[in-house]
């Protein structure tokens, strides 16, 4: 493995219907549901990995925090962005932001943890 701090990966999302919060059953508005916001922010920590992970090896979300700050109407595009700021043994600690137009949309902290993908699947037997 050859991770790093300041590692970094983004995620990119034009927000449609299937998107809201309406849709994901987080509320009752048609803007960018908070569950989407996190999926995103997920997705960015693991292009950041994408590369850099050993053979057979993947990582697991652990841990979220994310403050969903304002409202992204749909057709509006979003970018998270996730940069690696700690490491502590098999554990890594992501900032993560996610931005659309008007600025900052949400931001926070994901922790995911690396894993050999065989053993971890077979906790599920």
């Amino acid at each position: 493995m050859d991770l790093a701090t300041g590692l970094r990966g983004d995620a990119k999302l034009v927000v449609t219907e299937a998107d809201t919060a309406r849709s994901l059953g987080s509320g009752e508005v048609d803007v960018l549901g908070t569950p989407r916001v996190v999926a995103l922010c997920e997705e960015a920590t693991c292009v950041a990995l994408h590369d850099v992970l050993g053979p057979n090896c993947t990582s697991v979300g652990m841990r979220v925090q994310v403050d969903h700050l304002q409202p992204t109407p749909v057709g509006e595009h979003v970018v998270a962005e996730a940069v690696l700021e700690r490491i502590e043994g098999r554990r890594l600690m992501f900032h993560v932001t996610a931005s659309d137009q008007r600025g900052l949309v949400a931001a926070g902290k994901v922790t995911r943890v690396v894993v050999d993908r065989d053993r971890f699947m077979g906790k599920c037997s």
